[in-house]
């Protein structure tokens, strides 16, 4: 599967934001967090074969879809990058994350850490965020608070995390989400200082720049 970058096209100023973490971290409240602290940043929806779980909904949580049709679209190109968890297939829209860039906007993709290496293969300029829980001990009272899991799920989810936290070290950044509110003035801090740089700054004050010979 190939997708073409857009990170030597002048007109694209948006920014990837890849947040990743293992089940239980606390990146979904994070995530929202920083959506609604944030203006101009989108959060890129996922397709995926798993069941809605409760309180979810079609194409603001996932697009959801059958085996069937993500295998289809998986092999005419569609996903910029799918990842296969937990038996169930996860893939991110190609054409819309790159009508995004190219339109400025920032991308904020909640994906596994398959998902994150597939896609700053296809993009280097994205930034990667991983969200670690204090302690596993912490993660095993957090997965058996939420109440969503049977005990053989969360586990399983546990042994996971083992292998996701090894991959901490292929991000730029680590949050240890300790004090939710700590954690969540960090990951905004970090976009902020990413609409900072001076490649953003120069694509969204091209006359300021141009003024200056630069």
């Amino acid at each position: 599967m190939h997708a073409e970058s857009t990170q030597n096209n002048p007109a694209a100023t948006g920014q990837l934001l890849i947040v990743v973490a293992p089940s239980g971290a606390g990146k979904t409240s994070l995530v929202h967090h920083l959506l609604s602290a944030r203006a101009g940043v989108k959060m890129s929806v996922s397709t995926t074969t798993r069941a809605p779980r409760q309180g979810e909904h079609n194409g603001i949580d996932y697009h959801f879809t059958s085996a069937e049709d993500f295998i289809a679209r998986r092999d005419r190109g569609e996903f910029l990058e799918w990842a296969r968890v937990h038996d169930n297939f996860y893939g991110t829209s190609k054409a819309w994350i790159e009508t995004q860039l190219s339109e400025g906007t920032d991308i904020l993709l909640d994906i596994d850490w398959q998902g994150a290496a597939q896609i700053r293969a296809r993009f280097p300029q994205a930034v990667a965020v991983f969200i670690a829980p204090p302690s596993m001990q912490a993660l095993r009272e957090r997965l058996t608070a939420r109440g969503k899991d049977a005990p053989e799920v969360i586990e399983r989810r546990l042994a996971a995390a083992q292998g996701e936290l090894a991959h901490a070290k292929d991000c730029q950044y680590v949050i240890v989400n300790q004090d939710f509110a700590a954690a969540a003035a960090q990951l905004c801090s970090i976009l902020d200082a990413l609409r900072c740089s001076y490649h953003r700054q120069r694509s969204r004050h091209r006359t300021l720049f141009t003024e200056l010979g630069m």
